[in-house]
């Protein structure tokens, strides 16, 4: 498994928006902004769904993943096998954070699941002779 930074910890909080990239298992690819998202521990992150419907259906038949997030001129791409928990105690807690965090926002949402990522590669998204590189 590859570990997160401190930075790169501090960046994926303070984005609003990280994109999920998934792909069917012929390759045929999907991306998606998502706003519900935080950080497990150094190896893992959480997404939560309330809206998919493609990305659903593509990590259900391929759980590979990739998450981006950036801001100006750093980003980071973590790469990763997810999987999704629809009961259970981190369920529960996910479900009840995101109906909190989306009610103070005015904008209420119900959370179908909570897609589990470890983080198996990151790389760099800055723009330049590193751009791509691998960093963990």
């Amino acid at each position: 498994m590859a570990q997160m930074t401190d930075r790169m910890k501090e960046l994926f909080d303070n984005v609003k928006t990280v994109v999920v990239a998934t792909a069917t298992t012929d390759g045929e690819p999907n991306a998606v902004p998502v706003g519900t998202k935080k950080i497990i521990d150094d190896e893992t992150v959480l997404v939560s769904d309330q809206f998919f419907n493609k990305t659903l259906a593509n990590m259900q038949s391929n759980p590979r993943v990739a998450i981006s997030f950036w801001e100006g001129h750093e980003g980071y791409q973590l790469k990763g096998a997810v999987t999704i928990e629809t009961s259970g105690k981190r369920f529960e807690e996910t479900a009840q954070w995101v109906e909190e965090k989306s009610t103070q926002a005015g904008f209420p949402l119900k959370s179908k699941g909570a897609v589990i990522m470890k983080i198996e590669e990151i790389y760099g998204l800055a723009p330049g002779p590193g751009a791509g590189k691998k960093l963990a």
